[in-house]
């Protein structure tokens, strides 16, 4: 897991954007490279911080260079102190590091970018400084208040096309996840996993499942009776085959998953979510806080 902090205007958008993308694993929003020390929202505009967004990523599926190329996608690099309609020094552009190898990989995005404007790029680069969380009630602000303010469009969040994820998954795993094919019964990676930890998108990285949820169906696939959070799985209903069912995908990633069935166990809910190995990819216990998912850790029992 990797680190970056941007600012690009009102943070309630930017968190919103970012938090949608394949990869990116966590989001939160803060105040960064002011003076003033505790700054709060009410007050920020006098405390020289602006408005940031720290972003938590998996870079063996996005690369600092595509999140930078999303930035800029969203934000006028060449407006100082304004984004949208929002004006003040709290609403600068700026892309704020801690890792030094990360400066070069910066500093040739901008490089790209600068050649389609006229005017000179004032976004800022700087080592990250005096950054603090925003108060509660500004950390996904657009989740819980969804017709609430925003100056982005979050109709146009970019995925990675087919010929990035060809090159990324295994020819199974695109087949299963961006095709909806099915693999084998009984002849698939997970089916008799029992490890603890969690199971992932194999294609955005999103936390999916527990081991805690998993069970032995005895259908040759891994079985769940829940995922991690219902807000995570998109269900479809799905009449192939001469059957109707109802299919589970992926909220970010948008991937295929597999289906859920009403013959799960009773006492856990009834249900059973019949997973594709290929859709996942395994975190054992003792990696997930290094890998990004130490907030799921509690889940493992």
């Amino acid at each position: 897991m990797k680190r970056i902090w941007l600012a690009g205007g009102c943070f309630w958008g930017v968190q919103a954007y970012f938090a949608q993308i394949p990869g990116v694993l966590d989001t939160s929003v803060g105040y960064a490279n002011g003076q003033t020390p505790n700054p709060t929202y009410e007050k920020i505009a006098a405390s020289g911080h602006a408005e940031t967004v720290e972003i938590s990523y998996n870079p063996e599926i996005i690369s600092l260079a595509k999140l930078l190329t999303y930035f800029f996608e969203i934000i006028n690099p060449t407006l100082k102190n304004r984004q949208g309609p929002d004006k003040g020094t709290q609403y600068r552009t700026g892309i704020y590091y801690q890792d030094e190898a990360d400066l070069e990989i910066i500093n040739s995005v901008l490089t790209q970018v600068q050649k389609k404007y006229h005017k000179p790029i004032v976004t800022e680069v700087e080592p990250l400084k005096n950054y603090q969380l925003a108060e509660k009630e500004h950390q996904n602000y657009l989740e819980k208040n969804p017709e609430g303010y925003c100056h982005i469009d979050l109709n146009k969040i970019p995925r990675p096309s087919p010929e990035e994820l060809k090159k990324r998954l295994t020819p199974l795993q695109y087949q299963v996840t961006q095709k909806d094919h099915t693999e084998p019964p009984f002849d698939n990676q997970y089916w008799d996993h029992y490890q603890k930890g969690i199971y992932v998108d194999s294609v955005s990285g999103e936390p999916l499942f527990v081991s805690t949820d998993k069970y032995d169906s005895g259908c040759g696939w891994p079985s769940f009776t829940k995922p991690i959070s219902e807000t995570q799985i998109l269900e479809r209903t799905d009449k192939s085959h001469g059957m109707l069912r109802t299919e589970v995908r992926s909220k970010k990633g948008n991937s295929h998953l597999g289906h859920v069935f009403n013959d799960g166990p009773p006492e856990k809910g009834g249900l059973r979510y019949c997973i594709n190995s290929a859709a996942l990819k395994f975190i054992p216990e003792e990696e997930m806080e290094k890998k990004g998912y130490g907030r799921f850790k509690h889940l493992i029992r």
